[in-house]
């Protein structure tokens, strides 16, 4: 049985994962690499200065989606502001790539939990397995 761990996991070894916000009934689908487990939980992050920041404000639900080796996750889920400045930290040394461009506590920097949520496993091969987080 696969856990919340194995989910993010996933999303690190998928490099990519694809994330879907809504604003005024459209979607909004961006690539997303950043991606952290604190306490338990899934986080991500983005700039407060992003499109995708002020969607995530205005509504959380969310579908991340990641494709490897033949299986696909998809998490839906709300997203939920972390404003702790130790949680930017932490998701900042755990993907050093975006310290060029974020730094915690520098006013732009975000990072979101994912709850209320479920991850699925899928493949062409397997029955789907799911996650209630």
């Amino acid at each position: 049985m696969r856990t919340l761990d194995d989910a993010y996991q996933f999303l690190k070894q998928a490099h990519i994962f694809y994330l879907a916000t809504e604003e005024n009934g459209q979607p909004h689908v961006r690539p997303f690499g950043a991606v952290d487990m604190i306490g338990g939980r899934i986080y991500i992050q983005t700039g407060k200065k992003k499109d995708v920041s002020k969607q995530l404000h205005k509504n959380p639900k969310v579908e991340i989606c990641a494709f490897d080796k033949g299986v696909w996750l998809r998490i839906t889920c709300e997203a939920i502001e972390d404003p702790a400045i130790e949680s930017q930290q932490h998701l900042l040394d755990a993907n050093p790539s975006i310290k060029r461009m974020y730094q915690a506590g520098d006013g732009n920097t975000e990072v979101f939990f994912l709850q209320h949520g479920k991850a699925a496993f899928y493949s062409f091969t397997a029955k789907p397995e799911i996650i209630d987080f």
